[in-house]
């Protein structure tokens, strides 16, 4: 009796264990999100001058810059990436951002890449993926106390993300 138990749960966990093996990573926990993803985070040749970039295009448009630090493999950064490729989002990312996108690899495990971006902006530790920095023209981080706390980005709300967005357009330097 306690033979065919075991082999009917010993079953049953290949099948859950199959499952997750085949979605090929762990984001099969994450399949019934209710999110747009996007793999936005592809790897610069020059973070940096990327960021420069969006800034100079902030000056001359009289914007700012919205630099996302994140990476694909984290479920968190794919779900802030897709908000922002709404049509939603674009409409107010054209209106009050110029945008940049930077690959930072793992930085809670050591092997972060392109933190200095973050450290320009006075951010020197980042404890997690995505990061959300909005930069005006003058260079001076607008949202420091807020510019890593977007490791929930999954599981906030399109209304939730889209208000931050539009309050840190028009926050005082």
């Amino acid at each position: 009796m306690i033979k065919p138990l075991i082999a009917g749960l010993a079953g049953a966990l290949m099948m859950v264990g199959g499952a997750t093996l085949a979605s090929g990573n762990h984001a099969a926990a994450h399949e019934d999100h209710k999110y747009p993803e996007a793999r936005a985070y592809t790897v610069s040749d020059n973070a940096v001058a990327d960021v420069d970039d969006a800034m100079a295009r902030a000056a001359e448009t009289n914007k700012r810059a919205l630099v996302v630090m994140g990476a694909n493999w984290c479920h968190d950064s794919r779900a802030l990436a897709g908000w922002l490729g709404t049509p939603r989002f674009a409409s107010l990312i054209e209106r009050e951002y110029e945008l940049v996108f930077v690959n930072v690899g793992m930085p809670q495990s050591g092997d972060g890449h392109n933190l200095e971006v973050a450290q320009r902006f006075g951010i020197n530790e980042l404890p997690g993926t995505p990061n959300l920095l909005v930069v005006p023209p003058q260079g001076v981080l607008v949202n420091p106390e807020t510019a890593t706390t977007w490791r929930n980005a999954a599981s906030r709300s399109e209304d939730a993300i889209y208000e931050e967005l539009e309050r840190l357009a028009k926050q005082p330097v």
